[in-house]
């Protein structure tokens, strides 16, 4: 099946600007590139979908490459934010780069990666100009949406001139890579059809083999961008957001975009995804849709491994056995509950406060009274007794709190 059947099959595809040079450039195994900002050090969900996509050409015979954007991630990036972005310094650009591609690589197998700061970092002022500028016209480039959409409420020279840096990143992968194909999010379209302009300017129109792909963006049927959570990003590094949280959010999906989700974030084909929207409609409180969802999306990011771990404190959540788990995964456990830090002065009914465990001291007391609350596995008895009498900590530092049979919370201690 060619790569645009199969974008559209799944109701991914947005804009393609020519479908024979990109079924050509399939045909030949050309490459393929999408961007990737090093705004942070580490990718999150709101990511996936390029990264997924990437595997998808890779599948389908293209020779896929992941740019990061060492060079252009120093500037900022126009595409319809607000307010300029806060510049980093280089220090952490580099820092955010090498997170970003550690993460790659352990999703993307036999991927191609560069850094445009390779090429940026060489271009003068003067080369800039001559080189670039002179291809560019003003006209052209207020035209595109990302800059036209910015030019009433401020848009610096520093960000006005992403698109063409940009659109040389294309040229320099389409001269050096064999790069014909770019792809990324709608809101990348002008930047995409700008690499291939030049391209054309560069080498001729009538010669260029250059195409461009925008996928759909990734949002909920209400409209609402996915990527958040009540606890803010999900992360894709399992230090700021544990597999465990990681499985569960994609687990607690709504009936309505899971279909959806399978169709943009999985590689199961058309017929297995059919299947599963029968399965789960005939027995809905199953969730077997969800389960699969979440189960195939932690196994692409953590593997295996990270699958296991999620599996694991999802039943042992499930079941009330937390405490049964070894010390490593009882530390993951209470990663995934995020748990506050208090004062080690302060009382076991602050504590059940302050993690959540109860919304009020008369709530707190009531619990107690019931013998509901335990700390460590301790029942707690008297609502005065003071966190610093806890002789055993997890880790020297937590105390996981569970309240009934199943509910689990947990509080960090300051030193």
């Amino acid at each position: 099946m060619s790569i645009i059947k199969e974008l559209e099959w799944r109701g991914l595809l947005k804009q393609a600007t020519n479908e024979e040079k990109i079924n050509l450039a399939q045909k030949n195994h050309a490459g393929v590139y999408c961007g990737f900002d090093p705004t942070a050090d580490s990718l999150h969900v709101g990511h996936l979908l390029p990264i997924i996509l990437l595997s998808r050409f890779q599948k389908a015979g293209f020779k896929p490459i992941a740019l990061i954007g060492g060079g252009t991630g120093m500037i900022g990036d126009p595409s319809f934010k607000s307010q300029e972005r806060v510049l980093q310094t280089n220090d952490q650009v580099v820092k955010n780069v090498e997170g970003i591609q550690h993460q790659l690589k352990k999703m993307l197998i036999g991927v191609e990666f560069v850094n445009n700061f390779d090429w940026l970092n060489k271009l003068s002022l003067l080369d800039f100009l001559r080189d670039i500028g002179k291809d560019f016209t003003l006209s052209y480039l207020l035209a595109k949406e990302s800059i036209a959409t910015r030019i009433s409420t401020g848009l610096s020279i520093t960000e006005f001139s992403y698109t063409m840096l940009q659109a040389y990143d294309f040229y320099q992968l389409y001269t050096n890579n064999n790069c014909k194909v770019q792809i990324g999010g709608s809101d990348q379209w002008g930047n995409i059809t700008s690499g291939i302009d030049l391209i054309g300017s560069k080498i001729g129109r009538d010669k260029s083999e250059a195409a461009g792909i925008t996928n759909q963006l990734l949002v909920k049927k209400d409209g609402q961008k996915f990527g958040k959570s009540e606890s803010g990003a999900i992360w894709l590094d399992p230090q700021k957001t544990s597999e465990y949280a990681f499985y569960q959010f994609w687990f607690n999906q709504s009936d309505d975009d899971c279909e959806m989700l399978l169709k943009f974030l999985t590689f199961l084909d058309q017929k297995e995804i059919a299947e599963l929207v029968k399965n789960h409609q005939a027995q809905p409180k199953a969730r077997i849709i969800q389960k699969v969802l979440a189960e195939k999306i932690t196994q692409f990011v953590h593997g295996q491994e990270g699958l296991n771990k999620a599996l694991l404190l999802t039943e042992a959540f499930f079941n009330g056995t937390v405490q049964d788990l070894d010390e490593m995964l009882i530390a993951s456990a209470i990663q995934s509950l995020q748990a506050p830090t208090i004062n080690q002065n302060q009382t076991v009914i602050e504590a059940i406060i302050q993690s959540g465990a109860a919304t009020s001291k008369r709530e707190a007391r009531e619990f107690i009274h019931n013998q509901a609350i335990s700390f460590n596995e301790i029942v707690i008895d008297d609502e005065n007794q003071l966190l610093k009498n806890f002789n055993k900590l997890i880790n020297n530092e937590f105390i996981l709190i569970k309240r009934g049979k199943k509910k689990y919370f947990a509080v960090a201690i300051a030193k």
